[in-house]
């Protein structure tokens, strides 16, 4: 499949949350999230790309959604595990995919709750997270962050041996998870995740708990205005580092000053363009040189 389309509202006679249940993922926005900020938005082409939803294979053996995105022509591209918002794999997921297509990667997007429900269809936050996001246990996460890997490599163009992770919110969070998980892994990118709390309510272990277990050095981006994400917290975090092991000790935070969360996401009020292009070019720069190319 070669694309996909945005659709904001009601298509061929069907309601706004009909219409999310029978479009592709990646093209459409989550009702949490609407109206969306059309004028801040980016839209990158799937021109050049191999582009569209795939179908992983689980660990318990079940049909995982995911959105990738790699190069036309060509193999052996570094593989991007790209980790959704709490708002699962929408339209802005699927163009962060595209945008590492287009600077050569090989990346993937799985739809992470979808044994618990589909996130896109709550048009309200706090129940999206106690309806469905609470529900999520991190374990059920790694393992089907595992079977994506499994994909990429079985579809022969990736080079999972270069493998990277890069997640956002709910997904910055588990990107350290992940880091401490896979011995493959060569780097991370958090983007404003939390690091001292989860979402599950079994939850055993936060990212603050595993830098002693990191197996690639994460970079960390966080807004220093993010109300979610107290300063008090990424500093501890900050000194965590420091004292881990030498993925850790070489792992880095950067603090935006006066930046709020989501600063990424630029669908939303919250998007800060200086800050978020500054962010894509240390994340780029970061996979390249932990061997994530």
């Amino acid at each position: 499949m070669d694309g996909d389309r945005l659709v904001y509202g009601a298509e061929n006679g069907l309601s706004r949350r009909a219409a999310l249940t029978t479009v592709a993922l990646g093209s459409t926005f989550a009702l949490a999230v609407q109206p969306v900020s059309a004028q801040t938005m980016i839209t990158t082409p799937a021109e050049g790309l191999m582009a569209g939803e795939v179908t992983v294979k689980t660990k318990d053996g079940k049909d995982l959604a995911a959105y990738r995105a790699m190069p036309a022509t060509g193999q052996g591209f570094g593989t991007i595990l790209v980790v959704q918002e709490i708002f699962g794999v929408h339209a802005h997921i699927a163009d962060m995919c595209r945008r590492f297509a287009k600077a050569g990667y090989y990346a993937i997007a799985p739809e992470l709750y979808f044994r618990q429900g589909d996130p896109k269809a709550h048009p309200e936050v706090p129940k999206l997270i106690s309806e469905v996001v609470a529900k999520v246990p991190d374990a059920q996460v790694m393992d089907d962050l595992d079977s994506c890997v499994a994909f990429a490599k079985g579809e022969g163009k990736a080079d999972t041996a270069k493998l990277g992770i890069t997640g956002f919110c709910w997904g910055g969070r588990i990107v350290w998870l992940y880091a401490a998980h896979n011995p493959a892994l060569k780097a991370g990118v958090a983007w404003y995740g939390p690091l001292n709390r989860g979402y599950h309510p079994a939850t055993t272990a936060n990212p603050i708990d595993v830098v002693g277990k990191l197996n690639g050095p994460v970079l960390g981006l966080y807004g220093g205005a993010d109300t979610g994400i107290p300063n008090d917290s990424v500093d501890k975090m900050r000194a965590a580092l420091k004292e881990g092991n030498a993925a850790a000790k070489k792992s880095e935070i950067v603090t935006y000053p006066d930046t709020p969360h989501a600063f990424n996401a630029d669908y939303r009020p919250s998007y800060r363009k200086d800050q978020a292009e500054d962010g894509w070019k240390r994340a780029l720069a970061w996979f390249k040189a932990n061997g994530v190319t």
